[in-house]
């Protein structure tokens, strides 16, 4: 793993201070979903109360590498010509200002993955998520030029980067395999968890 810059406390401690995470405010989209929904979604993706508990030993982890794994989704991203223009601009340039304003909700990501309650609040906040990547908000909240959606196909497939690369970094301070393993599994079934939400606005309510 390369050597990595520590989230700043603001992402960790003070996450209101982050300009455009609205978690728990008036200003994140009321979900369509309901509370019954979440259960039965909880109850087919399998998380338990032990996933939680290792959802909350992997924050541990986790909290100071969030920046290093999301930079390095993104030079992922950056390496596919045709992803480009989603997060640079329409024709494909770098947009810098863009992914330094958007980095450090996505670092929060990797910390409310595996902290925060599944409750109202958290229904709300990921359906703003999600439609941050269509139509409806894409580049609103940072008032960006870039392209106005991102197919869903592609926020599916990229979910497979974001759940395997996470068990480098949860082994990277010295848990055994076996807690390795049962980090890595409960964090798999939250990142499921959340992108099946996110995918709420890009599909109707009969479809989805």
């Amino acid at each position: 793993m390369s050597e990595h810059t520590p989230t700043p406390k603001s992402v960790t401690e003070h996450p209101e201070e982050i300009p455009g995470y609205t978690y728990g405010t008036d200003e994140a989209a009321a979900s369509p979903l309901t509370l019954e929904d979440l259960e039965r979604l909880k109850a087919v993706v399998g998380l338990t109360d032990q996933d939680e508990q290792a959802l909350r030993d992997a924050a541990e982890i986790l909290a100071d590498q969030a920046d290093d794994m999301v930079t390095a989704y993104r030079r992922r991203l950056g390496e596919l010509p045709f992803m480009r223009a989603y997060s640079g601009h329409p024709d494909g340039t770098p947009n810098p200002a863009y992914g330094a304003a958007s980095q450090p909700r996505f670092d929060r990501f990797i910390i409310d993955a595996c902290t925060r309650p599944l409750d109202q609040d958290w229904l709300n906040y990921q359906h703003e998520i999600g439609m941050r990547h269509t139509r409806a908000k894409k580049n609103a909240t940072d008032h960006a030029d870039s392209l106005d959606h991102i197919p869903m196909r592609y926020l599916l497939a990229f979910t497979a980067v974001v759940i395997a690369t996470a068990r480098e970094y949860l082994a990277a301070k010295g848990a055994s395999a076996e807690q390795v393993d049962r980090m890595h599994a409960a964090f798999t079934k939250s990142v499921m968890l959340h992108v099946t939400v996110w995918t709420r606005p890009y599909v109707d309510a009969v479809d989805w």
